[in-house]
């Protein structure tokens, strides 16, 4: 049974600031569809590029609503061959009706939410949308890595990654002012990989450490797994409370700091060059080391303080990777430091997994150094500046505060005018989370684990009017 050779469903609204995305359209028109018996059980749906050509979407963004009808279990994928609508038995799988949703918890967040298609509203998300990704620059990179002879590709690489990457790396990085070579750079599986292997070559159970509150979630386990004490610093719009953390110095024997110098995960903020040198001259004064998270710089696209450069490679170790500026799926992170530490830092990554995915650095690196990455990057900052723009509006419509509005980046960080801490926001997400909805609550990033009245809010993911309904209701039950 084959449809039509054209069917169009849908027509895509392009309104970036009220719209949903165009993954959330096409997966919903298509589940109507199925609903509606346009498509009945058994019968092929038209192929990604045929959907796409019949809706003006690129194959990214149908490849993504497909896979999340896959996951709600209402398509099945035959490998090299098409997408069905799946036949069931009455007594088989449940109707979307009845449908359970998952338990908030660090260990869903961590793990469960990557695989998890079934949430229709990723509000509280990390990544940008799969349709707003450099489709062409992508497949032109694939296609360049397919060319290469497989000889080149046979061995496990270099244990420090990629050459040219490396060399890519330090070039991008003289350009902000940080003065490095290639064998300063480390590759990793990521950025949270570069952290875990900071963590275990730097520190030992016991150690005592300081994070910003609120901190990176990640990195908050990372941590805890390696029996780190850790101590918290309140994150300002300037970048720490240098009061507090000269307090703890002074109270604690600690070794190290970690910080994120541009658009903090989770409240978006940037240090001020003066925030900056603060922490800095503290650093020097107690011995510190500080650790520089610095994922989502290029998504600023103006200038701003890099630590590594103001203090030098020996004091700081500068950590990045390119899931925010290429895509999530191409982990692919690095590390840069000097001296001892940074051979200690080759060594363990080797011991935890050897070399890095060469084809994925090589990936990368294609896509860095062609031409069209910088256009789309442009891009990406004006659509984000809009979302930015949009989402605040909603916020305050509804009452909420927001700690921060930077106007660039993937976060805003606000609470509801009417949730205390003491009420927390942990319920409030379990409740959204059986609509279809995920927040990020406060929990996640706080290093107590204390459930405050924030959330996390991905201003590209944040603008359908269901989610806003959602909290139109939940203030509307608590009068």
């Amino acid at each position: 049974m084959m449809p039509s050779k054209q069917i169009t469903l849908f027509e895509p609204i392009r309104d970036r600031k009220h719209a949903p995305s165009l993954v959330d359209q096409a997966a919903d028109a298509i589940e109507q569809a199925i609903r509606g018996r346009v498509f009945r059980p058994g019968m092929a749906l038209p192929s990604i590029r045929q959907f796409a050509r019949d809706h003006g979407l690129s194959t990214f963004t149908v490849m993504a609503a497909y896979g999340r009808l896959v996951a709600q279990g209402l398509l099945q994928a035959r490998p090299g061959a098409d997408y069905r609508v799946t036949v069931r038995r009455r007594a088989e799988v449940p109707a979307v009706s009845t449908w359970v949703a998952p338990q908030v918890g660090p260990s869903w967040l961590l793990s469960d939410v990557f695989a998890d298609h079934s949430i229709s509203i990723k509000a509280g998300c990390g990544w940008l949308p799969p349709d707003w990704h450099n489709e062409a620059g992508l497949q032109q990179s694939l296609r360049q890595l397919a060319r290469v002879p497989v000889g080149q590709m046979t061995s496990y690489g270099h244990p420090l990654g990629y050459h040219p990457l490396r060399e890519h790396i330090v070039e991008c990085l003289g350009e902000q002012g940080l003065e490095a070579q290639p064998d300063q750079v480390l590759l990793t599986h990521g950025a949270t990989q570069a952290l875990d292997v900071v963590v275990r070559t730097v520190l030992r159970p016991g150690d005592e450490v300081v994070v910003e509150s609120p901190c990176y979630a990640n990195l908050l386990q990372i941590l805890h797994m390696n029996g780190v004490v850790v101590h918290s610093v309140p994150r300002t719009r300037e970048g720490v409370c240098i009061d507090t953390l000269q307090r703890l110095a002074r109270a604690h024997s600690i070794k190290a700091v970690f910080v994120t110098t541009v658009l903090h995960n989770p409240t978006g903020a940037s240090f001020s060059m003066a925030g900056a040198f603060q922490l800095l001259q503290l650093a020097e004064q107690y011995d510190l080391l500080v650790i520089e998270d610095d994922v989502s710089r290029e998504m600023l696209g103006s200038p701003a303080p890099l630590l590594a450069a103001l203090g030098g490679t020996e004091r700081v170790i500068y950590v990045s990777g390119f899931s925010k500026n290429v895509m999530p799926s191409m982990r692919v992170g690095y590390l840069l430091c000097s001296g001892d530490i940074f051979q200690a830092c080759a060594r363990t990554k080797m011991s935890l997994g050897l070399t890095s995915a060469q084809m994925m650095e090589r990936a990368v690196y294609q896509v860095l150094r062609q031409g069209r990455h910088g256009a789309y990057m442009r891009r990406v900052r004006e659509r984000l500046a809009l979302a930015h723009d949009a989402v605040a509006a909603r916020l305050h419509e509804h009452g909420f505060e927001i700690h921060t509005e930077p106007g660039a980046g993937l976060f805003l960080w606000a609470r509801p005018a009417r949730v205390t801490a003491r009420q927390g926001a942990l319920g409030l997400a379990a409740r959204a989370l059986r609509d279809g909805i995920w927040l990020a609550p406060g929990a996640y990033f706080d290093p107590q684990g204390e459930d405050t009245a924030w959330f996390r809010f991905n201003v590209a993911y944040s603008g359908h009017p269901r989610l806003w309904r959602f909290f139109r209701e939940a203030q509307a039950m608590r009068r």
